[in-house]
């Protein structure tokens, strides 16, 4: 019999909310976001998931191959752009557009626009605004000089002018609030052509009057909120359900210690839950007493320190809970945005975090 953790992925749930994107950003295209392996979901789950998005889009080269000989026939786009000039060739072969954010790149499309010309290659690039995000991208007063130089290279096709949001979830931000990263958008693109791709997930969940040409939708496609209101809230459902089972019970008297470092002491007479998972499986250690468990559908708390393969829980209020008793760790009936928050994470790197060795199903 296998161990019985097990992460179910609900592919009715990808649907429903890359639907619920697409709702909220009427007249937009929306991009799929399927980096990190689909958020820990899977590359080609993802890709049936996201059928009905416009275009899918992600980071690792290898994976957008990938997605062209699973079969999908519609956009991709590399967020980071291109790394080299050797990646030119890979874009040109399997049809990839890419961000633009740098010099350098230019330089390299540069390079290699008479090869590429006479190939029959036109790139749809994608030009990254840096507007106080500080990460990729050129500043508003460079934004202009970029794009007449990317325009002028014969192997560029279509341009879309992109930035990306830092705070969209806290609209007033006391460092950098939503409305200055679009007055410097403004500012930089004023009278370039292009279409235009601003929101990301709190975008898209937050306002709406931005969506514009293209969104961006990362993590609520996966059942999770960058901020600003829940998942249930925002008309949002779980795509991932980590769920394993009961396999030990004690019941330890006041003052027994639990765990390595014997970190939780019982105040009274305990019943205490060991559950088939631990950090080995993707869940966190750092997680605290407190953190929210489902068993048999009743909400628990972690107890003891969160070990390699095993955690532990408090039964004491669940008489009825015995061995085989069915744990969710965080998914339907748990948001792991609840999880995250306990832990003092977020959901995306649980998700993430997924360990290879727990099995995955669909349902």
């Amino acid at each position: 019999m296998p161990r019985p953790i097990v992460a179910t992925i609900h592919l009715d749930s990808m649907q429903h909310n890359l639907a619920r994107a697409k709702a909220l950003s009427p007249g937009a295209k929306a991009w799929g976001v399927v980096k990190a392996n689909g958020y820990g979901h899977g590359l080609e789950r993802a890709m049936r998931g996201f059928a009905d998005a416009d275009g899918l889009a992600l980071i690792e080269f290898d994976n957008a191959v990938k997605l062209r000989e699973l079969g999908w026939k519609k956009p991709i786009l590399l967020l980071e752009g291109f790394f080299g000039p050797s990646d030119l060739n890979t874009m040109a072969g399997y049809n990839l557009q890419a961000a633009v954010h740098c010099n350098e790149q230019l330089e390299w499309l540069e390079a290699a626009q008479e090869a590429l010309t006479a190939r029959g290659i036109r790139f749809d690039l994608h030009l990254k605004m840096n507007t106080g995000m500080n990460r990729l991208g050129f500043m508003p007063d460079a934004y202009a000089a970029a794009h007449a130089r990317l325009i002028a290279i014969t192997c560029v096709g279509s341009v879309t002018l992109m930035t990306h949001f830092a705070n969209a979830d806290d609209v007033d931000h006391p460092l950098l609030p939503i409305n200055e990263q679009i007055r410097r958008f403004e500012l930089g693109a004023a009278g370039l052509p292009g279409m235009r791709s601003l929101s990301n997930s709190a975008g898209v969940l937050l306002h709406a009057s931005l969506a514009n040409d293209w969104v961006r939708p990362g993590i609520m496609l996966y059942g999770g909120t960058p901020g600003g209101g829940t998942a249930d809230g925002f008309g949002l459902q779980p795509t991932m359900t980590l769920s394993s089972e009961i396999i030990g019970i004690q019941d330890i008297a006041a003052g027994d210690a639990v765990g390595y470092g014997s970190r939780f002491q019982a105040e009274g007479p305990m019943r205490v839950g060991v559950v088939a998972c631990g950090y080995a499986d993707g869940y966190p250690r750092h997680a605290p007493l407190g953190t929210p468990v489902l068993v048999d559908g009743v909400k628990t708390q972690l107890v003891g320190r969160v070990s390699m393969d095993m955690l532990t829980v408090d039964l004491t209020a669940l008489p009825s809970a015995r061995i085989g008793s069915k744990v969710t760790l965080w998914g339907k009936g748990l948001p792991v945005d609840d999880v995250a928050e306990a832990a003092g994470t977020i959901g995306y790197e649980l998700m993430c975090a997924l360990a290879p060795r727990v099995p995955v199903v669909e349902g």
